[in-house]
């Protein structure tokens, strides 16, 4: 004989509940409601057995049935105890398999919302409208099963060889748009971001790694960095025995830009004004920041026309082979060898035949050329962290930005921390 009660607890599938009702209206949302199978407890302080104070009812957004929404309505007993002089007074009972306190979507609800905003990269607000609730409900679920499963997940954070760490924008706070910045903790060997940081200081740093055990941070042995003060003194106080690295495209980068500062300059000094479309420096400017080897006998004869026509004094000519120079650093094999060469490049381009862009190059390179000459023997980068802070970005882009340095951690974190997704 078919018991349709028993198959509306089958097509509900949660444990140990009773179906009361299931109201299936011709358009809008399904209404199960269901009540939990106990059996009186014994009161907490005195032993006796409990009476059924109230039956309060909570409606629960739950997974989609049939392309529909579904509320899961909640029948729950409020216990208390008979004798009047016993000071445990009433509590309800809770079923964690059901919901978790204090949320208002189902347990299933609300770990599938947490895979498909944290791992799929979905929007809340997507998730909340294919589960026809609100986005604050959807939101909580995300970041409260989100911290537990990055509290849980140890494995996540495992010994690193080299950390690399490196600041992305985390909004514009206030009625003047201010900077606020976070710091990106990758493991930059495997690729795993450890942590997300709110600012981008020395000080931050220096508490997250101490608050991380002795013998995590006596493992790492390379310190990847990008010409920043802070990370050195972090790195300085925090992890004495790792080697610095100085990230190689941060190095050409600045090389660049010295370079741009001097065609800017030499440009407003011959012609005084910016650079314009016929201008013969304007129109060099890409042609400069291009790798030579990348260069054809065609791109080649025409930039060193335009230098001819633009460079009177040959400054920006200088500037472009120094920043080749500065790039042929790493086209060194031996690494004693490399770091000979970065001290005496350091001193050189600090020669007063120099432009003084390119002599403030010089004494950069001169400060960090211990970091700098230190990659041929790590071979390790910031690249995976800058591909890290793309993820990071990503998630950014598709929630419209963040107003709540939390909600921003948790989701970064999901997205691209790689947790281990038990759901």
């Amino acid at each position: 004989m078919f018991n349709a009660t028993r198959a509306c607890e089958l097509l509900v599938g949660l444990p140990a509940v009773n179906i009361l009702e299931v109201d299936e209206p011709l358009v809008g949302r399904l209404v199960v409601t269901v009540e939990s199978r106990v059996e009186a407890p014994d009161c907490p302080g005195c032993g006796q057995r409990a009476w059924v104070k109230d039956r309060p009812v909570v409606d629960l957004v739950d997974l989609t049935c049939f392309g529909r929404p579904v509320t899961l309505r909640w029948r729950k007993h409020r216990w208390c105890c008979p004798r009047r002089w016993c000071r445990v007074g009433s509590w309800t009972h809770e079923d964690p398999r059901i919901a978790a306190p204090r949320l208002s979507v189902t347990d299933r609800a609300g770990r599938w919302a947490t895979v498909q905003v944290g791992r799929a990269g979905r929007a809340v607000s997507d998730v909340a409208g294919e589960l026809g609730a609100d986005w604050h409900a959807i939101n909580d679920a995300v970041i409260a099963y989100g911290t537990a499963l990055l509290d849980a997940d140890e494995a996540r954070v495992a010994p690193v060889e080299a950390l690399g760490v490196d600041e992305v924008l985390f909004a514009r706070q206030g009625r003047w748009r201010t900077q606020a910045w976070s710091t990106s903790i990758v493991d930059v060997a495997s690729g795993q971001l450890l942590d997300v940081i709110e600012g981008r200081s020395a000080a931050g740093l220096c508490a997250w790694l101490a608050a991380m055990p002795t013998e995590w941070r006596d493992a790492i042995c390379w310190a990847v960095l990008d010409l920043s003060g802070p990370w050195r003194l972090a790195f300085d106080t925090m992890l004495p025995t790792a080697v610095q690295v100085a990230d190689p495209f941060h190095l050409t980068k600045l090389a660049n830009e010295r370079l741009d500062e001097v065609r800017r300059r030499v440009q407003n000094e011959t012609l005084g004004h910016r650079g314009r479309k016929h201008d013969p420096l304007y129109r060099s400017r890409r042609l400069l920041t291009k790798a030579d080897e990348r260069l054809d006998d065609r791109g080649r004869t025409k930039l060193l026309g335009l230098l001819d026509a633009g460079d009177p004094r040959g400054e920006v000519r200088t500037a472009w082979h120094a920043k080749e120079t500065v790039r042929g650093i790493y086209d060194i094999d031996d690494p004693d060898l490399a770091a000979e060469f970065v001290e005496r490049l350091g001193h050189d381009l600090q020669d007063q035949d120099c432009p003084p862009e390119v002599r403030q190059l010089g004494r950069t390179i001169v400060r960090w050329a211990d970091q700098i000459s230190a990659w041929h023997r790590a071979r390790v980068s910031n690249g995976p962290t800058e591909a890290i802070n793309n993820l990071i970005k990503r998630v950014k882009r598709v929630a419209f930005g963040f107003r709540r340095f939390a909600h921003y951690r948790i989701r970064a974190l999901l997205y691209a921390g790689k947790p281990a997704l038990r759901i």
